[in-house]
């Protein structure tokens, strides 16, 4: 022990090439052949002074490790263990072999691929099935077709992935869901065997046709009179039975003596073929019209498919009119001119234009507030019939008073700021929505969440006058941050030597309530004789928003240093902060 102390000293005072050969002298023994290029360079595996760092150099030449441990996978990534050397030592020489593996009880779990089934039997699976020799472990392949490729009877005609019908417990006890393809098997389908359907040889599986008539065709007894949509009519369960329902499956219900008539009676041309058949009455009965066109092409306004001379059209449920109040009493040709074939208007304004009061100035929508039932009836409700309430004291004013313009015409804004903007003691400096803090009853009657403010009243805030931090009606100039407020308080204590984030310690509870971790806030920990200054023995000077204060041992104790600069500015690589003369264990001789 007595010599390698000696040695060290000689390694402070050489230089470095003489220190490296010291340091091979003082090696334990050769490194493996796989380190032996590294050999003469120790700083490539060791860090002086500082054991723990050896595992991120190891962790810097074998990448798939590290990324294994960073990504918690694989082997490495679920291992306990910190520290590379645990499991595997060097200087053991040349021939030595530093990965301690024991086939028999390693634990397979803890890979990636956990062995399941057939995996799990030892005396048939064995680890040199899966794990080429001269090959990585982590290297075997962990697809199914990485080792069954030869094994696979399709031929690569399903795929690669052999989960989604075989199972690690047995090749041959395979499963496939038909009903997850596109193509599910119903009725007689089930009953087909595959090879009916996938008769190629290798069997294709993939792109097989969904469609009725590509295995039917010759089946097909409409000669392709009615199209390749087979399934319209028929079922998987037996070709003769028929589902075709006209009336839900088509746009036009067979309905009274429509639903005799044969189908070839509508449909003269082959259907799927873009020829669309009519559904309007007129186009099969316009011979059949007495009314020459004079009432229009809309037969089903009055008659039905029972029978055309039987009417049943009701104006209220048929017309876009329902005849309501004194307009059921009117006579149809008080609208209705013979002979005029002019649509008639559905608007009050349409037929009682001369009768408006108003000359158009609450617009043409008379129904907003008129009935049919009295002229003078009035029924508009503001808060119900508009997207605006009148609460408050809008309840009081008069319709002009806001609708200076014409009705619809005039857009009025819903917002305070539209109508009271001369109100508006802030001066705009709050923004337009006055909502928040005032309501339609009074505008002095005003309540104001401070909370949603940006800064929330919180501890002894809650007790101070609004007036003491807004000193105008403007509110926003009001600084927000402790400091601006707190100015005097801090020049009687600190003196602007912690910086002006005062909450960074203090809290709105009590300025004597503070807390604050050094070590994780200043990522400076303060041990040893570092617990024994006060705060302003380091932070001197006066700071501003951010505090900079040095965190090397040279930057408060420069003036200790009794080395004069020779050994650097890292006096932590010798010395501990609890007493200067207490040396690290291998630099050098330790005084007490």
């Amino acid at each position: 022990m007595l010599i390698r102390l000696i040695f060290l000293a000689l390694c402070w005072s050489c230089s470095g090439v003489a220190s490296a050969q010291v340091e091979t002298a003082l090696m334990p023994g050769e490194v493996i052949a796989g380190h032996a290029r590294l050999e003469g360079n120790c700083k490539e595996c060791h860090v002086r002074f500082n054991k723990a760092a050896q595992t991120g150099l190891c962790m810097d030449c074998h990448k798939e490790v590290r990324a294994d441990v960073q990504g918690h996978k694989g082997f490495h990534g679920r291992l306990t263990e910190k520290e590379c050397r645990e499991c595997h030592t060097d200087h053991k020489g040349r021939g030595a072999n530093i990965v301690v593996f024991d086939a028999g009880s390693f634990d397979h779990a803890k890979t990636d691929f956990l062995l399941l089934g057939a995996h799990q039997k030892q005396d048939k699976v064995k680890c040199k099935d899966c794990h080429a020799p001269g090959k990585k472990y982590r290297e075997a392949p962990s697809t199914c077709n990485g080792c069954h490729l030869k094994d696979d009877k399709h031929k690569g005609s399903l795929g690669a992935d052999c989960g989604s019908c075989h199972t690690e417990a047995n090749w041959k006890q395979a499963k496939f869901d038909h009903g997850k393809t596109l193509f599910a098997l119903k009725g007689k389908h089930a009953e087909v065997t595959c090879i009916k359907c996938h008769a190629d040889h290798p069997a294709k599986y993939k792109g097989e046709p969904h469609e009725c008539v590509a295995c039917h065709l010759k089946a097909d007894k409409h000669k392709g009179q009615y199209g390749n949509k087979c399934e319209t009519c028929h079922v998987e369960r037996d070709w003769k039975s028929i589902l075709f329902n006209h009336d839900r499956e088509t746009r036009f219900k067979l309905l009274g003596k429509h639903e005799p008539v044969k189908c070839l009676a509508c449909h003269k041309e082959p259907l799927y073929k873009g020829i669309k058949t009519p559904t309007a009455c007129i186009a099969c009965h316009r011979k059949d019209d007495v009314h020459k066109g004079g009432l229009g092409e809309k037969c089903a306004s009055c008659h039905s498919e029972e029978k055309w001379k039987s009417t049943r059209f009701d104006h209220d449920k048929d017309a876009k009119f329902p005849l309501l109040g004194k307009h059921v009493a009117t006579k149809c040709d008080a609208c209705h001119k013979p002979g005029s074939k002019e649509k008639l208007a559905t608007t009050c304004i349409g037929c009682h234009k001369a009768d408006d009061k108003h000359k158009g100035e609450f617009g043409a929508k008379c129904e907003s507030c008129h009935k049919e039932k009295d002229w003078k009836t009035i029924s508009f409700d503001h808060d119900r019939d508009t997207k605006y309430a009148l609460k408050g004291k809008h309840g009081k004013v008069k319709c002009i008073s806001c609708h200076t313009g014409s009705l619809y015409q005039q857009k009025l804004g819903q917002d305070c700021i539209s109508c009271h903007k001369k109100d508006d003691v802030h001066k705009d400096q709050l923004g337009k929505r006055c909502a928040s803090c005032h309501s339609e009853k009074d505008w002095k009657d005003a309540l104001f969440d401070h909370g949603r403010a940006r800064l929330p009243l919180l501890g002894m805030h809650q007790k101070v006058e609004c007036r003491k931090c807004h000193q105008t009606q403007l509110f926003r100039d009001t600084p927000s941050d402790c400091y601006s407020c707190h100015k005097k308080d801090d020049d009687k204590t600190h003196k602007r030597r912690l910086g002006k984030k005062c909450d960074s310690c203090h809290n709105a509870r009590s300025w004597k309530a503070w807390d604050f971790d050094h070590e994780k806030r200043a990522k400076f920990k303060l041990d040893g004789g570092h617990k024994k200054p006060d705060c302003y023995a380091c932070h001197k000077k006066e700071m501003g928003d951010r505090v900079v204060v040095s965190r090397t041992c040279a930057g408060c104790h420069d003036n200790d240093d009794a080395h004069r600069g020779e050994f650097g500015q890292q006096c932590e690589r010798c010395h501990v902060t609890g007493d200067f003369r207490t040396l690290l264990l291998g630099s050098g001789s330790n005084r007490r």
